[in-house]
């Protein structure tokens, strides 16, 4: 099998990748709490697994999975504990500098393929800013997002994957079921269902508020492998079709050029 693992690749190899207009695709994650009975890797082990084999899929492109960018936005999940954070200045200005890197290294096609929710208003803002300052494409799109149908086609407890839940302790339990923490299944699920006042508004609320007593959204008591493998395979397949959709690598817009309101010349 074609290897599509950045760090296990030579310089050379990856010489011959950016000569070929590969695909990057960072996946972009966490270091948080995941409960009583998952482990803080969570959202990085998840995402970084998801985006290999949908490298697989599509080696053809080619495609390379850089690693998992292990720190996000998870300042929410604090009062639980094992969490580093960053704030949006510095997880900006990281990923910031992946492009530049790339760039340098010969390549000019990003995907940011986040696996944590508290990411996805920072990586809209980010790969947008980037666009205009780079000049070349940088797409996100969010692991839950790619295959939203399939994923509650397969959940029972719940509609879709949220945090700690069926749906990631699946994911775990088909990828390395050692990992979960059996005997905590059971105290797995936080008390009542958080409703946020003034669901038109934004704000910030901690996972303290949000779910109470365990930090878990969902109920990890309904998960199996057979349900971790289909969420798996799904996922891959949908981030594999965004990689080979070719109307999404076109050149950005040139927005910021002086006299762009003039039209063409």
């Amino acid at each position: 099998m074609t290897e599509t693992r950045w760090e296990r690749m030579t310089a050379p190899e990856l010489r011959a990748l950016a000569e070929r207009n590969a695909v990057v695709i960072l996946p972009v994650a966490a270091l948080e709490q995941h409960g009583p009975h998952l482990p803080v890797w969570t959202d990085s082990f998840i995402g970084h697994s998801v985006a290999i084999r949908a490298a697989e899929l599509c080696a053809d492109l080619p495609a390379v999975v850089l690693p998992p960018m292990w720190m996000g936005l998870s300042e929410h999940h604090f009062p639980f504990g094992g969490t580093i954070s960053l704030d949006y200045a510095t997880f900006a200005g990281v990923l910031r500098c992946v492009m530049r890197s790339l760039l340098a290294d010969g390549f000019s096609r990003l995907m940011l393929f986040n696996s944590h929710g508290g990411n996805a208003e920072p990586l809209a803002v980010a790969s947008r800013e980037m666009a205009h300052e780079f000049g070349v494409p940088v797409l996100t799109t969010s692991i839950t997002r790619v295959a939203p149908k399939e994923i509650a086609a397969v959940l029972t407890a719940q509609p879709g994957i949220q945090h700690a839940c069926e749906g990631e302790t699946s994911l775990w339990l088909h990828l390395d079921p050692s990992q979960v923490r059996m005997d905590q299944i059971a105290n797995s699920v936080s008390p009542g269902n958080f409703e946020a006042a003034g669901q038109a508004l934004l704000r910030f609320w901690s996972f303290a508020e949000r779910a109470p007593v365990t930090g878990v959204l969902g109920d990890a008591r309904a998960a199996t492998p057979e349900k971790g493998k289909a969420i798996f395979e799904a996922m891959a397949a949908g981030l594999a079709r965004e990689l080979r959709d070719a109307s999404l690598w076109a050149k950005p817009d040139a927005v910021w050029t002086p006299g762009r309101a003039q039209g063409p010349r």
